[in-house]
Order: structure tokens, then C-alpha cells, then sequence
């Protein structure tokens, strides 16, 4: 989908690692949250609450998923999913672009 209707978009970024991270909240009518966003290159660790698909847009990454000790690329046109209440590695070879859906 390369386009979403009828939602509510927060206004006030979410910021992370000193701006090198942005991204804006998206609300569905059914109750359903994304983000929207942008990474500069760098290495970050993120912790989740929720399941989460992180759906790179554009751009090249290297993830670094729970119980994991390789690294995997991910890029462009590519996906991966992390489970709740962990945390995941990410390097950021590019600046990327992304949209990352939380599940229940």
C-alpha cells in the first residue's frame, strides 16, 4: 500500500538518538498505530512493547534480531518482524525510510 486514507497523524515528532531517528504516529480508524520515519546512518538498539513489522521503504539496514548474534540486511521493498518486550540491533548503512506497524 503506498498511500493510507482516513487517518489521524500526530503532529509532534517521536525523536530518538539525538535526531538521528524521527518518525510521526499514524492512527486508523480501527484503533490500529504506525509510525512513519526516517533514519540517519548509524547503530541504534530499540526496545519493543508491542510486536512489530518494520517495513524497510527505502533505504539499506543491517538487523540484528532477538536470540540472534548474526547480523541480516534488509533493504528496499523488504520486512522484518521483532516480538514484544524484547530489544533489536540496528545498523543504518543509508539514510532509510520506513513504516513500522505494531501488533497486538
Amino acid at each position: 500500500m503506498s498511500k493510507f486514507e482516513n487517518v489521524t497523524v500526530v503532529k509532534a515528532a517521536n525523536v530518538y538518538f539525538d535526531g538521528k531517528v524521527t518518525s510521526r504516529t499514524v492512527e486508523f480508524a480501527s484503533g490500529e498505530k504506525k509510525t512513519l520515519g526516517i533514519m540517519l546512518p548509524g547503530e541504534y538498539k530499540f526496545s519493543t512493547a508491542k510486536k512489530e513489522i518494520m517495513e524497510i521503504l527505502s533505504g539499506t539496514v543491517e538487523v540484528q534480531l532477538p536470540g540472534s548474534l548474526a547480523w541480516q540486511t534488509v533493504t528496499g521493498g523488504e520486512s522484518f518482524e521483532v516480538g514484544a518486550n524484547t530489544a533489536f540491533g540496528i545498523k543504518v548503512l543509508t539514510v532509510t525510510d520506513y513504516c513500522c506497524s505494531y501488533l497486538d
